[in-house]
């Protein structure tokens, strides 16, 4: 079988805008939560969020938009973006020059984009907005492509000529993980040779603030001490959007242009919950049976696994759910386990892509990712290894596992 490798990342979020910058926090700890401006309101029960930084979007008109001056974007490319696809296209230039693709192998017919957003609810909103109160006639002719689930790969292939096949995928939080597993599949079945993976999300109230009357996000002003999954103190998720970009390539074909490899693929699987619309299994069954699939797919044992990036996102259910999906499947010898949502947010659509390459750079750079902000442990994690200080273990095999709504579950496995 065809082998699948990393041999590119592109990363604008909460915790850098670049690679150098994401990597420096997560070996030092230093968290991407802040007061977020865009909540300084009364009525608004959330404060924090995982801020990105170096972008401002203060009108829906692009002309009132900035970001870093080192990206150049025509105008006419710029107007049927959202947030997410600005963030998707940065992070894009970044992996390309970090995968050492020229442009006849980005612009290829063997080269796919397969990516993961919810789209832009606030570009959706003033696209209804404009109906409802000027007319159909006054609404922005890119109002649909800007807005709907699809904008990050219409406007991501349109703008780097991608000629393989183009795709969006939306399963909630474990979008971005189902786009890499299913990019694994499709270099291993010679249908491409290399894929792009995208995760994007909005970093705005109309993307977070829907999770309020669900008691989902965390309710803390303090962004020194929350999220905090797997802590007894925990209260919910904190959002945060930006773009992590991943190029996923045939091994044989990257080793032949010399392409730095970050990680291989070794496998993935994934499950439902079948049991409810938003809530997980309470004892986590449908997780559990994933990882059971990811470990079938990459032919090792669980024992070989050395960390697991949880998806734990600081809420009660999702953790508990989680923690006994790992005691299930790891009945010996358990991987060190962290979530790295405590400093980045949670990133709904763009977490798996986000989690994936972080993983990447745990087994390139030799280090394990901790989980922050934790003073007391849920008596839950009791018999899990939860890394709560830096450890001088070096992962040579990771797991990186993602939920969505519906209770669908994604598992990654990567190894050295």
């Amino acid at each position: 079988m065809r082998k699948v490798v990393v041999t590119g990342l592109g990363f604008v979020t909460s915790i850098g805008n670049s690679q150098g910058e994401v990597l420096r926090s997560l070996k030092e700890c230093r968290s991407g939560i802040e007061l977020f401006s865009a909540f300084d309101k009364p009525e608004i029960p959330v404060k924090i969020a995982g801020t990105i930084k170096g972008f401002s979007f203060p009108t829906a008109d692009r002309e009132d938009w900035t970001f870093p001056s080192e990206y150049k974007i025509s105008r006419e490319q710029l107007r049927s973006m959202s947030p997410n696809a600005l963030f998707g296209y940065c992070a894009m230039i970044q992996a390309i020059a970090d995968a050492k693709l020229s442009p006849e192998l980005v612009s290829n017919s063997r080269t796919s984009i397969m990516t993961a957003s919810a789209g832009s609810i606030w570009m959706c909103y003033e696209t209804s907005n404009t109906l409802v109160t000027r007319g159909a006639a006054r609404i922005n002719p890119m109002g649909i492509v800007s807005g709907i689930a699809g904008t990050l790969n219409f406007n991501l292939a349109t703008c780097f000529k991608i000629k393989g096949g183009s795709v969006g995928y939306v399963s909630a939080c474990a979008s971005s993980a189902h786009a890499i597993g299913h990019a694994v599949d499709a270099i291993r079945l010679n249908r491409q040779e290399r894929v792009f993976v995208v995760g994007a999300e909005d970093c705005d109230g109309h993307t977070f603030l829907p999770f309020v009357p669900v008691r989902a996000l965390s309710g803390s002003t303090d962004p020194e001490k929350f999220p905090c999954a797997f802590d007894k103190k925990r209260d919910g998720f904190v959002g945060t959007g930006g773009a992590t970009v991943l190029v996923l390539e045939e091994k044989e074909s990257a080793l032949r242009r010399g392409a730095t490899i970050y990680a291989e693929i070794l496998g993935w699987g994934e499950s439902s919950d079948g049991f409810n619309v938003m809530a997980p299994h309470p004892d986590g069954e449908g997780l559990a049976r994933c990882m059971r699939n990811a470990f079938q797919d990459a032919g090792v044992s669980p024992e070989q696994i050395d960390y697991l990036n949880a998806h734990a996102t600081a809420t009660s259910a999702g953790d508990t759910a989680e923690l006994r999906a790992i005691k299930a499947v790891f009945p010996l010898k358990k991987p060190w386990v962290s979530s790295t949502k405590s400093l980045t947010g949670h990133g709904l659509s763009l977490a798996g892509a986000l989690e994936a390459a972080i993983c990447c750079l745990a087994l390139k750079e030799g280090f394990t990712p901790v989980s922050a902000k934790i003073t007391e442990l849920d008596p839950e994690c009791e018999g899990v290894p939860i890394v709560t200080e830096a450890i001088q273990d070096r992962p040579k095999i990771a797991m990186s596992n993602s939920s969505g709504f519906g209770g669908s579950n994604v598992s990654l496995i990567l190894g050295l």
